[in-house]
């Protein structure tokens, strides 16, 4: 059994402010080695619960957060950017199992550090008709591959927001969000603890987690954070302008969609 576990930073227990999740301060330096401690909390759930491989990949910011001689030394680890599959780098592989470890609700939710791939840019993302966050988006991606997501960690409004998409996951609460700065988290001890028997259960679920596919083209509709913001996507002919600050464009798949997000999200540095 193969598993793969993508982590990200703002779902971490204790997390709850940029500083925590931005290079260059103290408080990221912190909370870097958080999210490497939640990562080893979910490795050694899936060694436990009977794996031969795990794959870890670190899936916030630039992608190399997490310190590869803190990580647990039997996980391979996936780090840097840009990659083509992104958040999920490792899929590729013949994974049978993905786990979201230190998830974050999407843009405009009330979720602590709430957004969806990039704050800065992106308002909202919708894949047809649903509005999506980066579990939605990445787990559809993974399911593209016939991976299905069976444990996810993170607030209640990111829980709240993914357990229809995810019936057969597992699901760790890690902190309660009471706005976008504030909550009520979990011990890192605790939130560790809680994580790795979040695995070991996801994964003795396995047979009956179902990937998430969406069939067929994608059409994608993007908010922006702005008219500018949308003025500089638009220089890319397959983006339709829909009004001030959203667009519209055509995928063949969520792997196509995500690449063209992730390229819109590197472009939008050039109005830093």
């Amino acid at each position: 059994m193969k598993v793969l576990i993508s982590t990200d930073i703002e779902g971490v227990a204790g997390v709850y402010h940029h500083e925590q999740a931005r290079q260059g301060n103290p408080e990221y330096e912190r909370a870097r080695v958080l999210m490497a401690q939640e990562a080893n909390a979910a490795i050694a759930g899936a060694f436990d619960a009977g794996a031969t491989e795990v794959l870890v990949n670190d899936s916030h910011g630039g992608f190399r957060n997490m310190p590869p001689d803190v990580l647990d030394a039997r996980a391979r680890v996936v780090q840097g950017k840009p990659r083509y599959l992104s958040m999920v780098a490792g899929v590729e592989e013949g994974v049978d199992a993905l786990c979201m470890v230190g998830y974050h609700s999407r843009a405009q939710g009330r979720g602590i550090l709430a957004h969806t791939i990039n704050g800065f840019a992106f308002a909202g993302i919708r894949l047809g008709d649903q509005e999506l966050g980066e579990a939605g988006i990445y787990g559809a991606l993974a399911g593209e591959y016939g991976v299905p997501v069976v444990m996810a960690s993170g607030d209640d409004v990111f829980i709240s927001e993914n357990q229809a998409l995810f019936p057969h996951a597992s699901f760790v609460q890690t902190k309660k969000a009471t706005g976008f700065n504030s909550g009520v988290s979990l011990s890192p001890e605790q939130s560790r603890q809680a994580i790795r028997a979040g695995v070991i259960e996801g994964l003795a679920a396995r047979a009956h987690a179902r990937p998430l596919v969406f069939q067929g083209p994608q059409v994608v509709t993007l908010r922006t954070q702005s008219p500018m913001m949308a003025d500089l996507f638009c220089q890319w002919p397959s983006f339709e302008r829909v009004d001030g600050v959203t667009l519209r464009f055509s995928a063949d798949s969520v792997e196509s969609a995500v690449r063209m997000l992730n390229c819109c999200s590197a472009m939008s540095s050039m109005l830093r």
